[in-house]
């Protein structure tokens, strides 16, 4: 009976480079613009952060509703989570404030019922059976960076990106997929490569089966790794990877 589409924006910090201040130019213009509903979702902390502090700012001279979902409520015991609730109650006019768990499922449910009480009627904004308006290259560049910081985990900072060099179609439905995946400094290089390619091997594997669930279909997975200093401070750099306004 309704049609929910999340622009799902990025976090929001004190900028530390040109990506950092383009990702927060993308908050800040997403809760500007006139949406039904605005949904800040927070850890479970009883402590509402500057960067919270400065979301609320933002959201409230925007005039949209706004709601808080608290996520990872099945890390914390109840007291805790009411502690959280008070402090985020004080700091903002939410219409309502919701504990959730993505990893359980916990209160999502919930949220959507929430969510549809917002929703404005209009006509169908997008088919039934389609989950994203992201093309399929950057949804598998998304992929495979996913994997480079699940399996580095702290060793490299999010100075990673994936450029996707190939990614072409067979008459028999295989894909061909060949990406390129950038650092900033050579000993980033070496940790991603691992010990005789072991980890490179690791990330391609994890990436390959996620692609090829999603597109439905068999690949076959190259990738390169290279090292561009800096590359975050580089406008010319950001617009080959996507990142423009």
């Amino acid at each position: 009976d309704a049609q929910l589409v999340f622009l799902d924006t990025p976090g929001y910090h004190k900028p530390k480079n040109a990506l950092d201040s383009y990702l927060d130019r993308i908050v800040e213009s997403s809760v500007a613009d006139n949406m039904d509903a605005v949904v800040l979702m927070v850890e479970p902390i009883a402590n509402v952060g500057k960067q919270e502090q400065a979301l609320i700012k933002m959201i409230r001279s925007s005039g949209s509703p706004a709601l808080l979902a608290i996520n990872k409520c099945d890390t914390v015991n109840k007291p805790d989570l009411l502690a959280v609730m008070s402090a985020y109650a004080e700091a903002g006019d939410f219409a309502e404030i919701i504990p959730i768990s993505a990893k359980t499922g916990e209160g999502v449910e919930e949220l959507l019922t929430i969510l549809r009480g917002y929703a404005v009627e209009g006509p169908q904004l997008f088919p039934e059976d389609m989950v994203t308006d992201q093309p399929d290259r950057q949804i598998v560049a998304e992929i495979v960076r996913e994997k480079l910081l699940y399996c580095l985990e702290h060793e490299i900072p999010h100075g990673t990106a994936v450029e996707v060099e190939r990614f072409s179609e067979r008459d028999d439905g295989i894909i061909d997929l060949e990406v390129t995946i950038y650092c900033e400094k050579a000993s980033h290089k070496s940790i991603i490569i691992g010990h005789n390619g072991s980890m490179l091997k690791r990330i391609g594997e994890l990436a390959r089966k996620d692609v090829e669930r999603y597109m439905g279909t068999k690949v076959y997975f190259k990738s390169w790794v290279k090292v561009k200093e800096n590359w975050r401070d580089q406008d010319a750099m950001l617009r080959n990877f996507g990142y423009h306004e």
